[in-house]
């Protein structure tokens, strides 16, 4: 039976691939499911069609799988968000701990290395520390909110349907953070309607407001909000600012950043602050960490918790090491590692990182670290330091070539690999595992209802 775009199937979903989608089979022919989890039955529409494979989007569900939930938030299955609150807790962390395997079976080639269970998020939602959303002249409606004319289409806030980068939900709520920012965002809302300055077209690139971007300390329960806008304009954004600071004494921070970038990117070409400090105060075990507005910093703060904790008990340190920490960003592995080896020198190419990082050895006390900035391929080989242990936690892409080799010319005794994307951490260890064993991998996750998972490899030289 051919497979045909614009074609409506019934499917038992059989699997779930890495992307979250489900995957049924048709006469041996991989058909890929949005919205859909093993043991759905379902009527799917084709709507493309490729050589090796077809894509598929629910029609109807004809017998739900005994793994879905009730999703308690109205824009499941339509915000890009968040893709598995439909489906069981303990599910997604079983599906992303065979992720994390298959991967490492399947493109790194490494088989009987164990692949704990996934450890879970101690919330699975209110845990994100950090969301952005979307001003947009153009407003995407729900089902329901189709024909009615009590709702206009020329504004929204909120975040993105999948793969687009113009369609913009008007969220009334996002439950992925805690309760308080939803009344932020109310308010940020109802404010802008009333302002004379229009929001952001993200077609004509016209328009003054552009992001709100909201981040909580876990640690002190504040605030920071981050007004970004196409240019200055104080007497747009300097009330909204005292009106919040105001209403809310958890909010301790509002800044205004400022970008005529065309791009879709929520940072500022420069920054005003506008009421209460600079930075917002978080932290991480024993240790605090300051952030700015474009700071990194872990997105779910108790899980990285738990993922500092897996790190330092796979870096096995006794006091006496020099390690090596490659995309150090603000400090917060070397900082955590600190009070357990004898010197840790960090690199990263953000040079704004490398000055939080050593801004946040000061506040904390730590006097073994320093932090270099530059690309890492150059900057590694120029490290005369041998360390015994190195810590990696590269972005999504993984390690450049040139790192890898230097890490292999470096040869450290022990390796502990941080990886937040399955694929690329398979690739890597690949290429490491002629001259180092892959002792064990721990998954943590740290973003609920996603497909996506954090993970740590412990390796050993051989």
């Amino acid at each position: 039976m051919g497979v045909k775009k614009g074609q409506e199937l019934e499917l038992e979903v059989a699997d779930i691939a890495f992307g979250g989608r489900g995957l049924a089979k048709v006469d041996g022919f991989a058909v890929f499911i949005d919205q859909a989890v093993p043991r759905d039955y379902v009527r799917v529409r084709v709507f493309r069609k490729k050589r090796n494979f077809a894509e598929a989007r629910v029609v109807d569900l004809l017998r739900p799988s005994p793994h879905r939930v009730d999703a308690p938030c109205r824009y499941s299955g339509y915000c890009g968000g968040c893709k598995w609150q439909f489906l069981d807790y303990e599910k997604q962390l079983e599906y992303k701990r065979r992720h994390v395997s298959e991967s490492l079976e399947h493109i790194g080639l490494i088989r009987g290395t164990p692949v704990h269970p996934t450890l879970p998020s101690e919330k699975i939602f209110g845990y994100r520390n950090k969301m952005e959303f979307s001003f947009s002249d153009r407003r995407w409606l729900m089902p329901e909110e189709l024909g009615r004319e009590d709702i206009g289409f020329g504004f929204a806030l909120g975040l993105h349907v999948p793969g687009t980068f113009h369609k913009v939900l008007d969220t009334a709520a996002c439950l992925l953070q805690p309760d308080l920012g939803n009344k932020i965002l109310e308010d940020v809302r109802k404010y802008v309607k009333k302002s004379d300055r229009p929001v952001y077209g993200l077609k004509s690139h016209e328009g003054f407001w552009r992001f709100l971007m909201l981040r909580h300390s876990a640690a002190r329960d504040e605030w920071m909000v981050n007004l970004i806008t196409a240019e200055a304009d104080s007497s747009a954004v300097q009330p909204l600012a005292d009106t919040l600071m105001k209403t809310y004494p958890n909010i301790v921070s509002v800044v205004n950043n400022i970008t005529a970038r065309k791009a879709g990117v929520a940072v500022g070409e420069y920054e005003i602050r506008l009421g209460g400090a600079s930075t917002l105060t978080d932290r991480i075990g024993r240790y605090d960490f300051e952030i700015s507005a474009n700071s990194f910093f872990q997105t779910n703060t108790r899980g990285a918790e738990k993922l500092y904790e897996i790190v330092t008990a796979y870096a096995e340190l006794t006091g006496t090491e020099t390690v090596l920490d490659l995309y150090c960003g603000t400090g917060a592995i070397a900082i955590t590692l600190s009070e357990f080896a004898r010197k840790i020198i960090g690199l990263e190419l953000v040079e704004s990182a490398v000055a939080d990082a050593a801004e946040n050895c000061l506040r904390n006390g730590v006097d073994n670290c320093r932090f270099l900035a530059g690309d890492i391929r150059d900057r590694l080989v120029h490290i005369e330091e041998m360390p015994e242990v190195m810590i990696i936690d590269p972005p999504r892409a993984g390690m450049h070539v040139d790192v890898v080799n230097g890490v292999l010319e470096k040869a450290p005794r022990r390796i502990v690999y941080v990886s937040c994307n399955p694929a690329t951490l398979a690739r890597d260890l690949s290429i490491l595992k002629d001259r180092y064993h892959v002792l064990e991998v721990q998954p943590v996750d740290m973003f609920p209802h996603t497909f996506h998972i954090e993970s740590v490899a412990k390796l050993e030289r051989i």
